[in-house]
C-alpha cells in the first residue's frame, strides 16, 4: 500500500488518494467505484446513490440523487417526505437515463452500474431505455419487483455485494 498526496493549486483543500493494490482493477469494479463517486454529488443526505451508464466500455451518462434542475435541494431546505421516502429528488438511475436522452445519446444495449439494485420505477425506465445489463454494488431492501421485472425481460442483474445497502431514514 502506498499513499499518493495531491494538491489542487487553485484551492486550499488537500486530498489523499489511497492506492491499496497496484494491480489493474476489473472493469465492473472500476465502474461501480465511479458510480459510487458520482453519488457523492447527491443533494439529499439520506442516500448518496450514483449511476454510470456504459456502452462498448465507454461512459455515456452519469446520474446522482438530486432535485430536478432549478428546484430546491434537500440539503438546502430539508426533505419532502411521503410514506417514509424523500420525494423531492430524482433517483440516480433516472437522472442518468434522462441526461443521456437530453444529450441525444442512445442507451439501447448498454450496461448500467449503480450503488444499489434499482427501485421498481427505475427498473421500468431501465427496461424502456433498452439497457441490457444492470450491475449493482449492493442489494436494495425493496428489490423483489425489480428483480422479477429484469428476469421477465431477460435483463442480466449482477449484485457485487449481497448485503442490503442501508441509508438514513
Amino acid at each position: 500500500m502506498f499513499l499518493n498526496n495531491w494538491h489542487e493549486q487553485s484551492s486550499k483543500t488537500c486530498s489523499t488518494l489511497i492506492i491499496i493494490n497496484k494491480m489493474r482493477q476489473n472493469f465492473d469494479k472500476y465502474m461501480i467505484d465511479l458510480a459510487n463517486m458520482v453519488g457523492t454529488r447527491g443533494t439529499c443526505n439520506r442516500g448518496h446513490s450514483g449511476c454510470v451508464i456504459v456502452k462498448n466500455k465507454q461512459i455515456i451518462s452519469t446520474g446522482y440523487v438530486g432535485a430536478p434542475a432549478g428546484m430546491d435541494h434537500c440539503d438546502e431546505v430539508g426533505h419532502y417526505m411521503k410514506k417514509g421516502h424523500c420525494v423531492r429528488t430524482t433517483h440516480a438511475e433516472q437522472n442518468a437515463i434522462v441526461n443521456a436522452a437530453k444529450n441525444g445519446v442512445s442507451t439501447d444495449g448498454s450496461t448500467l452500474y449503480c450503488t444499489m439494485v434499482p427501485c421498481f420505477a427505475c427498473a421500468k425506465m431501465i427496461i424502456n431505455a433498452g439497457i441490457k445489463k444492470v450491475i449493482a454494488d449492493y442489494d436494495y431492501h425493496d428489490s423483489k419487483d425489480s428483480k422479477e421485472a429484469f428476469v421477465s425481460v431477460k435483463i442480466e442483474l449482477k449484485i457485487l455485494n449481497k448485503e442490503v445497502k442501508q441509508y438514513d431514514k
